[in-house]
């Protein structure tokens, strides 16, 4: 896995779950960190904490990424603390799970806001506030291989993502920045276990041959290498870290 030393990396929606652990990979590997988080500032400084107990450095900025003024603003903030941004994580996003005839306007548009509006929103800050030669990763979903019911508008949205990543990475390559996305398959955190019987996670688990659903860190370990220098020849790509499931 690449050094990130003397690089400063975004993770939207880092105060919990993957984007709590890819904050702290990150930081393990040398990288100055913002932590992004849209409510929950306990949380958020529990990841910064961490980090700084492990002698790493990191920060915790409040922003909606559906909000243009918002993400604007983290931005701004993250620059003026640590002078630059080299690598941008979209972590930030929400499912609702319901069939397409029971989805609600409200559940759909919350989806769009938070999934879709929300990469917009900070790739376009990224056109000219993140550094040259700078990474970003997106973070999809492995479901987007599958036809699951009621997924339907959480991987509409996930898919959106990927096509954003594929256009965004030849706009903006010329500034030497690679662009990817990732697709997480299930995956052992407190927001995906909720309501879930151990039946239904053994299911999912027997998916792979590996038999197990993922842990936060083999999600971060990958974010972490197409982060590094290691990996810029890698770019407009979707990675599966699924364990084989898809």
């Amino acid at each position: 896995m690449g050094n990130l030393e003397g690089k400063v990396a975004l993770i939207t929606g880092s105060s919990k779950g993957i984007g709590a652990e890819i904050a702290k990979t990150l930081a393990k590997n040398k990288a100055k960190v913002v932590v992004n988080y849209a409510g929950n500032e306990e949380a958020a400084k529990n990841v910064v904490n961490a980090i700084i107990a492990e002698g790493g450095e990191a920060i915790q900025i409040q922003a909606d990424v559906r909000s243009k003024e918002d993400v604007s603003r983290l931005f701004d903030q993250s620059i003026a603390h640590f002078g630059q941004v080299d690598i941008l994580v979209n972590n930030a996003g929400i499912m609702v799970n319901q069939l397409i005839k029971d989805t609600t306007d409200e559940a759909f548009e919350l989806q769009f806001d938070t999934n879709v509006k929300g990469v917009f929103n900070t790739l376009r800050e990224a056109a000219t506030k993140l550094s040259e030669n700078g990474s970003i990763i997106n973070v999809s979903t492995s479901v987007n291989r599958l036809m699951l019911p009621t997924y339907g508008t959480y991987v509409a949205t996930k898919s959106a993502v990927e096509q954003l990543t594929r256009i965004f990475s030849k706009e903006i390559g010329s500034r030497g920045i690679n662009v990817n996305s990732v697709s997480p398959g299930p995956t052992n955190t407190e927001l995906f276990m909720q309501g879930k019987t151990k039946e239904t996670v053994d299911r999912l688990a027997a998916l792979s041959p590996f038999q197990r659903i993922a842990e936060t860190h083999d999600i971060a370990q990958v974010v972490a290498f197409l982060a590094s220098d290691e990996a810029k020849w890698i770019n407009a790509q979707n990675i599966g870290i699924n364990g084989g499931m898809a």
